[in-house]
């Protein structure tokens, strides 16, 4: 059971700062499951905006299930940087 807590806190930390841009120093979450990613989903990413930064959808972990989050636009902040996240396969699991 403590595994479980310790995995859907990792997934509201996740959903707090997924959609938000960190520094590349501070921000590391790492959420497992252990069921596959549904493929990603194809977006149509609007024309650059000026002082923003679009990120781009993803699938992300709540409640034993995926479930997407679309793309969005989030004002630029000086000297962050955002990396779009990802799941990656670890061993049996997968790791976000």
């Amino acid at each position: 059971m403590q595994a479980h807590k310790k995995m859907l806190l990792g997934a509201a930390i996740a959903l707090a700062g997924a959609s938000a841009i960190v520094p590349s120093a501070n921000a590391r979450v790492v959420i497992y499951a252990d069921v596959a990613p549904p493929p990603m989903r194809v977006e149509t990413v609007p024309a650059p905006r000026a002082g923003y930064v679009w990120i781009g959808g993803n699938w992300y972990w709540s409640h034993h299930r995926y479930n997407w989050r679309g793309g969005h636009w989030v004002r630029a902040r000086h000297g962050y940087h955002y990396t779009q996240p990802r799941w990656e396969r670890d061993g049996q699991r997968w790791r976000y």
